[in-house]
C-alpha cells in the first residue's frame, strides 16, 4: 500500500513517544494519569459542597448564570467551596501542587519558575535565620505546594489555611509523605480567611498567593490577616486584579473578565487600586507594590509570559493542546467516556469545560494586558499597633 499509515502504526508511535517522555524527561504522564483515575474514585466521598459532582457543578454554574455579582458575593463560601471541590483534582493533575502562575526567564523550566516566584515572595517577609520558631501563615494554601517549598526555603514553621476540607486532607497527606517535612513543620487547617481560627498576634509573617481574590470584601480579609500578625510583621501577596487597560464599556473585555470569574471561582475581580486601598484601610503600612506581569523577563531572549500555558498549541504533549479546537473536543469526549464506564463521576466533563472557559479568559486577558495574576503588595503591621 506504499506510504499508507495504519491506525496501529499511529497508536504504536504515540505509545512509543509517551514511553520516551516517561523515561527521558521529568514529566510523569503515566503516574499523573494513574493518580487522577485513583482520585476520581475517592472524589465524591470527599465532597463537602454536595454529595455528587454533577449536583455541585450544576449549583456552581447556577451561581454564575447571572451577570450581577451580588449573589456570588453573598454566597462566596458556597461558591469557593464548590469550585475547589471540583477543580482541585484537575489542578493537581494538569498543573502540579502549586496553583499559581509565573513568568519564565530564558532557559528556566516551568517548575523552576514556579519555585522562584514563591521564593521571591518569601524573601519579602523579613524572616531572619533559619528558625522553626518563626511562625508563618499561608492564607489560602490550596493543597500546600507553596507552603512546603517556603517551609524548606525559610526553615520556618508554616500553617496553611483553606476553606475547602478536601484540600486540607490532600495537603496534609502530601506533607506527611515527605519525611523531611511532615505536618510537624507545615500543615493545612480548614477555615475562612474572614474569620480565622487563630489568636491575635499569632504569626511572625503571612503571605497569600493568588488566593484572596476569592474574597468579596478585601478590607475585611486583610484586616483579619493583620489581626493574627504580630506588631512589625509583614504580609506579602500576589493578587488577581483588573489593570488600567481594562475598559468596562468594552464587550470583549467584559467577556474575558466573566470567563475568568466563572472558570476560577471568583465572585468578582477588582482593580489593582481597590486592593491597594483595602490594604491601607486594613491598617498596613505599604512597603512595596507593583504589577509583576510588567516585569522584564527577557522575552526577546526566550523568556515566556505567565499566560503561555493557557495559549493554544498543536503540540499534543503539552497541556496547551487542550486549548485548540481539536484538543477541546478530545478532552471533553474522553471525560464523557470515563463517565460512561464509571471511571469518573458524572459531571466531570462539565467541570473540565468550566475550567477551560477560565483558561480562555485568562489567556486572552493576559495577552490584552487587562488582567494580572501577580499584582504584588507588601505591607507591614505598625510596630506600635495596638492588640485587637
Amino acid at each position: 500500500m506504499g506510504n499508507f499509515v495504519s491506525s496501529t502504526d499511529v497508536a504504536a508511535g504515540v505509545a512509543a513517544t509517551l514511553c520516551a517522555v516517561q523515561l527521558l524527561t521529568p514529566a510523569d504522564p503515566f503516574g499523573t494519569t494513574f493518580r487522577l483515575l485513583k482520585q476520581f474514585r475517592k472524589q465524591e466521598k470527599a465532597l463537602t459542597s454536595s454529595e455528587k459532582v454533577d449536583d455541585s457543578i450544576n449549583e456552581y454554574n447556577r451561581l454564575h448564570a447571572s451577570d450581577s455579582a451580588d449573589e456570588r458575593n453573598a454566597q462566596y463560601k458556597s461558591l469557593v467551596n464548590s469550585y475547589y471541590d471540583l477543580a482541585t483534582l484537575f489542578y493537581e493533575w494538569g498543573w502540579g501542587s502549586s496553583f499559581h502562575f509565573a513568568y519564565r526567564y530564558p532557559h528556566e523550566s516551568f517548575a523552576e519558575s514556579i519555585r522562584r516566584h514563591e521564593y521571591y515572595l518569601a524573601s519579602k517577609l523579613g524572616l531572619s535565620g533559619n528558625s522553626p520558631e518563626q511562625k508563618v501563615l499561608d492564607v489560602g494554601c490550596g493543597i500546600g505546594g507553596p507552603m512546603r517549598n517556603i517551609c524548606r526555603f525559610t526553615g520556618a514553621d508554616v500553617t496553611g489555611l483553606t476553606l475547602n476540607q478536601y484540600q486540607v486532607d490532600r495537603g496534609n497527606e502530601v506533607c506527611d509523605s515527605d519525611p523531611l517535612l511532615t505536618t510537624k513543620r507545615c500543615r493545612s487547617v480548614q477555615g475562612d480567611f474572614h474569620h480565622m481560627p487563630f489568636d491575635d498576634s499569632s504569626f511572625d509573617a503571612a503571605y497569600a498567593i493568588e488566593a484572596t481574590c476569592h474574597s468579596p470584601d478585601r478590607v475585611k480579609c486583610y484586616s483579619e490577616i493583620r489581626r493574627v500578625l504580630k506588631p512589625g510583621a509583614i504580609f506579602a501577596c500576589y493578587e488577581w486584579c483588573m489593570t488600567d487597560n481594562f475598559d468596562p464599556k468594552n464587550d470583549d473585555h467584559q467577556r474575558m473578565k466573566k470567563q475568568i470569574e466563572e472558570g476560577d471561582g471568583l465572585p468578582d475581580i477588582c482593580h489593582t487600586s481597590v486592593c491597594l486601598d483595602a490594604l491601607k484601610k486594613a491598617g498596613f503600612e505599604v512597603l512595596h507594590e507593583r504589577d509583576m506581569a510588567e516585569d522584564d523577563y527577557g522575552a526577546n531572549q526566550g523568556g515566556k509570559p505567565w499566560m503561555l500555558p493557557l495559549l493554544p498549541s498543536w503540540n499534543p504533549f503539552t497541556q496547551r493542546f487542550q486549548f485548540n479546537w481539536l484538543g477541546f473536543f478530545l478532552v471533553r469526549n474522553a471525560l464523557r467516556l470515563l463517565e460512561f464506564i464509571y471511571l469518573a463521576p458524572k459531571g466531570t466533563s462539565k467541570t473540565q469545560m468550566m475550567l477551560q472557559k477560565g483558561g480562555f479568559g485568562l489567556g486572552d486577558g493576559g495577552k490584552a494586558k487587562i488582567f494580572t495574576p501577580m499584582y504584588l503588595m507588601v505591607g507591614r503591621v505598625p510596630e506600635d499597633a495596638p492588640k485587637k
